[in-house]
């Protein structure tokens, strides 16, 4: 039985950043350019990092901290894509195997990149890989399990980004974290709780994917109806269940926004910010957006920019991929 996920002390998410700051990239925190709101928006720009998503940061801390006995026969994760570049990414940079257990809707960009890292590539129905992110675990697989988000060193990890936010905006109100399984909210905000308390911490769910709105309704976890679309970074049919009373401890609450409001604001970070973003990354600007006006300083992080080609062709012509 697994010990129930705690709020990450401060010191480790500080000992993490000392860890990995030699391979990641400190990212800056950039101003949206926009006249839609009286709130002063900035984006932290998760999507420059080497591999094009914050993953490097968890993925990085945990695998440093293991010892490398542990590490012989390789690494494996369950990864949409961000997570499995990560463990990919610093697999090569350790000289060990890994292998990625993915969704059969993984995109083709993201199934690309783990490829041209050397990684092995298993694709398996959504509903298994589903399964794999509950119980840690599946037949056949050799090496350590890195799960991509409940796993308190991979939190650790992602919890620095909460370190840079308040070294350069320490009096930042509302933070807004695009929530797939929970790893980088919980980890953000558990360095934010320590730093700045009173700070707002929200998450960005699509409407076609909402399990942490629908359970922070419920007040417990359950399950919604699940829609895949090319949101494909966050979402899931449910909230996982041993990171739900962290989740419902660090979070204020989650707000959701439309395919339609996504493709806005990708349309726009492409065409007036100069930014690439996945449809993930831009879910926590379109929450920005929806806020009232209030003259808040609202920081968004960009979680990733992992986007297929014909996505963005399509996003420039205003048409959902």
């Amino acid at each position: 039985m697994r010990l129930a996920l705690q709020q990450i002390p401060l010191n480790l998410i500080k000992e993490a950043h000392e860890r990995i700051k030699q391979d990641i990239l400190r990212t800056p925190l950039l101003k949206l350019n926009t006249s839609d709101t009286t709130n002063q928006i900035y984006l932290k720009c998760e999507n420059l990092q080497p591999i094009g998503s914050f993953k490097l940061r968890g993925a990085g801390n945990a695998m440093k901290m293991t010892d490398p006995v542990l590490l012989e026969d390789g690494v494996w994760t369950a990864s949409a894509g961000n997570m499995a570049q990560g463990v990919g990414w610093y697999a090569r940079k350790l000289s060990i195997e890994s292998t990625i257990v993915v969704p059969d809707h993984a995109p083709s960009a993201k199934l690309e990149a783990i490829a041209k890292l050397g990684s092995e590539i298993l694709k398996v129905p959504f509903e298994e890989w589903i399964e794999i992110l509950k119980t840690h675990h599946k037949d056949g697989m050799e090496g350590l399990f890195i799960h991509p988000f409940a796993n308190p060193n991979v939190m650790a990890g992602n919890g620095t980004i909460g370190l840079e936010i308040i070294e350069d905006l320490p009096d930042v109100d509302i933070i807004i974290i695009p929530y797939g399984g929970g790893g980088l909210s919980c980890g953000i905000a558990s360095a934010i709780r320590q730093l700045k308390p009173d700070t707002q911490i929200f998450a960005s769910e699509v409407s076609t994917a909402a399990p942490l709105k629908a359970s922070l309704e419920a007040k417990k976890p359950i399950d919604i109806q699940y829609t895949p679309s090319f949101v494909d970074g966050i979402g899931a049919p449910n909230i996982f269940e041993e990171i739900w009373p962290l989740v419902n401890q660090l979070l204020d609450d989650s707000k959701v926004v439309t395919l339609q409001e996504v493709v806005d604001v990708l349309r726009s970070l492409i065409l007036e910010n100069n930014i690439i973003a996945e449809g993930a990354g831009a879910s926590s600007v379109a929450a920005a957006l929806n806020l009232p006006d209030e003259g808040k300083k609202i920081i968004c992080v960009i979680s990733g920019g992992n986007i297929d080609t014909h996505k963005i062709v399509k996003i420039l012509n205003g048409i959902t991929p």
